[in-house]
């Protein structure tokens, strides 16, 4: 199942409450963010569950990549609201974390911070690599997979909608794209080659056959390497993957065989634990001796232990936490394009929030209107009544009389509910029309 088409929706909403709370490479270091994934669809499935049975009156989507774990709730009651604690006791009680561990790390917006934050992190403005292309696909996935399951709702759905066309406003309008943009990009362009000079004698050896993986592989492919293994749990996601790229697909048993023989080594399995363990790798070296070896660790969590970086000093292992610099100087060099950006967000966020606003006031209106136009319908027909000789065109003469009249006595404070809803729902506006006007809920 797809997701709806790309329309602004909010027909059961009269309100929006909405939350993220996260954290992201910003905000909480690798350990942090590997102990709070939600790794595979099966576990965000439950999440999705043990959500919905401690917040049932909330939509939510949770977006969780290498870099950020993000819960996005929303509401039509504010009183129906997961305030940031209750979300991080939800996540310390799902992953079995001790809450103090991680509670400082979790950020938290709300109502239009929310909705500028998820429009950055679609246009990829806050990530690690500026403009990379594969956040917004991961956003998608994500929105996609809260549809299946039936964990968002009108309100998540609108908003998400909007993200993606914001996205790729970003990408139609601004230079962000241009150059290294993706993690895998930058990590094969700038430290890949700080090590290796060429890679067409280099063994691939890639663990793992998801996006990530098929990423890499193509910018290591336009380096010219030759022999690419991939080596994965199942060996019907690695058929495919080794066919694409010209490689060798190999069972998961073969990994100890394998790894003494690459040169380079892309994990990105996303499994709970690492899967290569630095006593393994010290066996490793003690067949390959010295040859230098680049180990690019882009699971989450990581795919190889920490430690394994500290064998000897032809181990290079970098992980997601290391291309932050070389991220940094991205940034710094595009600065203009993020400025164009950012002004893009603000105008979409403030046109999202104009919208839902003018929703909350629009059956207001309709009713004010519907009221006025039933009085003017009442007093015609005492009126015809009274003059039954009036001819049909002079019926319609002051018919048109008494509708010019009607909308210029409107116009005030409808005007005004209009000007009152741009900064946000004019609760007591709203409130005073209906006392004044005497309209029923």
């Amino acid at each position: 199942m797809t997701a709806s088409p790309l329309t602004l929706t909010i027909d059961s909403a009269p309100e929006m409450n909405l939350q993220v709370v996260y954290c992201n490479h910003q905000t909480a270091d690798l350990a942090i963010r590997e102990r709070l994934a939600f790794s595979t669809e099966e576990t965000l499935m439950r999440a999705y569950d043990a959500l919905r049975e401690r917040f049932p009156n909330s939509e939510h989507v949770v977006i969780s990549t290498c870099n950020r774990v993000e819960i996005y709730a929303a509401q039509e009651d504010a009183l129906d609201a997961p305030s940031r604690g209750q979300l991080a006791s939800f996540f310390a009680e799902f992953h079995k974390v001790p809450l103090q561990d991680f509670f400082s790390d979790l950020l938290e917006e709300s109502g239009p911070a929310a909705v500028r934050h998820l429009f950055e992190v679609a246009s990829s403005i806050d990530s690690m690599v500026l403009g990379e292309t594969q956040i917004v696909s991961q956003v998608k996935q994500a929105y996609e997979l809260a549809t299946r399951t039936e964990a968002n709702g009108p309100l998540t759905n609108s908003l998400f909608q909007r993200a993606l066309l914001v996205s790729s406003r970003v990408r139609t309008e601004t230079k962000l794209v241009e150059g290294r943009i993706s993690i895998a990009s930058v990590a094969v362009g700038e430290f890949a080659k700080s090590i290796f000079d060429r890679f067409d004698d280099k063994t691939v050896l890639v663990l793992g056959a998801g996006e990530m993986a098929t990423e890499t592989l193509r910018y290591l492919k336009d380096e010219g390497v030759r022999r690419i293994v991939i080596c994965n749990r199942s060996m019907e996601r690695a058929m495919p993957l080794a066919a694409e790229f010209g490689g060798e697909p190999r069972p998961w048993s073969d990994l100890e065989l394998l790894l003494p023989e690459a040169d380079v080594i892309v994990g990105t399995t996303g499994a709970s634990e690492p899967v290569v363990q630095a006593e393994l790798f010290r066996k490793v070296r003690k067949q390959t001796g010295a040859k230098p070896v680049f180990i690019l660790d882009l699971g989450a969590p990581r795919d190889f232990a920490p430690a394994i970086g500290q064998i000897d000093d032809s181990v290079f292992l970098y992980d997601i936490d290391d291309l932050e610099a070389t991220c940094d100087k991205n940034r710094r060099l595009r600065t203009r394009e993020v400025e164009k950006a950012r002004a893009i967000i603000s105008e979409e966020t403030d046109r999202f929030m104009q919208d839902v606003y003018h929703k909350a006031t629009g059956p207001i209106i309709k009713r004010l209107r519907e009221h006025w136009h039933e009085i003017s319908r009442q007093e015609l027909e005492l009126l015809y009544r009274k003059l039954p000789h009036l001819a049909g065109e002079d019926r319609d003469a002051i018919e048109r009389t008494i509708q010019r009249i009607v909308n210029k006595l409107l116009h005030p404070p409808l005007e005004t509910l209009r000007v009152e809803a741009k900064e946000g729902t004019p609760h007591g506006l709203l409130d005073a029309i209906k006392r004044l006007f005497h309209l029923k809920d």
